[in-house]
């Protein structure tokens, strides 16, 4: 495996990345505390995420927790700093929200692997991925009313799209910690999986993934996407629309995933994105 997160690490915790056969798994480290978020991880990730993304050898990036935690939330010992860090002008700036969007705004693929706690700003960093598959010992709470703070917006607007209104309030105001199961009911995880089996149906998912066109991954995921987009209005989204839809046939994918089809033969896609 090839290590490339190279940025300076904290002594309490850090974000490494490894890169095996096209795919980056980005572990959370910090078992001191359950693998919580600090201020510095939260700046890693940043600096990490755009850095895969521009990675030819990226196809496909797994989070995960080390050990058997994936995140206990933002540090309480640094909780101010994390969520409310004063800066120069007299604003503040939300590290744990600059960490969501630097993993929403990946282009390709996401997927977090949840085993164990994953409680407050943990949720909101495994949703900022494409989709999130439990184990099923995993426990999943959104915290903030027990300790008197606001979830961030980023994370409570993709709560409130992700479960409905009332389930995001039923979530949010009680601060239940929920059942691997019990989340997926909710909505809050994609897939739950039996713990004996967790790690050999993490790696298939993986492995299917790598074996889709990346064209059809990366436009799709975009135009899901879209309505999120700050500033887009409908008219933008109607021309992305358009222009996807007249790339496709262009794209070497669809020729290729016809005739392998036809032939019932495993299609080889070609298609890369754009330097």
């Amino acid at each position: 495996m090839t290590t490339v997160s190279d940025v300076a690490r904290s002594s309490i915790g850090r974000i490494s990345a490894a890169i095996a056969d096209g795919v980056a798994t980005v572990e959370i480290y910090n078992p001191a505390q359950r693998n919580a978020l600090t201020r510095s991880m939260c700046l890693e990730i940043q600096e990490l995420m755009p850095r895969l993304d521009a990675d030819p050898n990226v196809a496909v990036v797994v989070l995960k927790g080390a050990g058997d935690t994936f995140c206990a939330g933002a540090s309480i010992s640094e909780l101010a700093s994390v969520l409310v860090d004063p800066q120069p002008d007299g604003t503040s700036v939300d590290h744990l929200s600059g960490a969501d969007s630097a993993i929403a705004s990946l282009s390709k693929p996401s997927v977090a692997f949840v085993d164990g706690a994953c409680m407050g700003g943990g949720w909101q960093i495994a949703s900022a991925c494409d989709f999130i598959i439990a184990n099923e010992r995993a426990v999943i709470g959104l915290t903030p009313a027990k300790i008197g703070i606001i979830y961030p917006r980023p994370g409570i607007e993709r709560l409130v799209r992700l479960v409905g209104h009332a389930n995001a309030k039923y979530i949010l105001l009680t601060g239940l910690t929920f059942s691997a199961t019990e989340a997926r009911s909710l909505g809050l995880v994609a897939d739950v999986v039996p713990s004996e089996s967790f790690e050999e149906k993490c790696a298939a998912l993986v492995s299917t993934l790598r074996s889709r066109s990346r064209f059809s991954m990366h436009s799709m995921k975009r135009l899901i996407d879209l309505p999120g987009t700050p500033g887009y209005g409908l008219a933008d989204i109607d021309q992305e629309w358009a222009d996807a839809w007249s790339a496709m046939p262009e794209s070497s994918d669809m020729g290729i995933g016809i005739r392998a089809f036809l032939n019932r033969q495993r299609p080889q896609f070609t298609w890369r994105p754009a330097d």
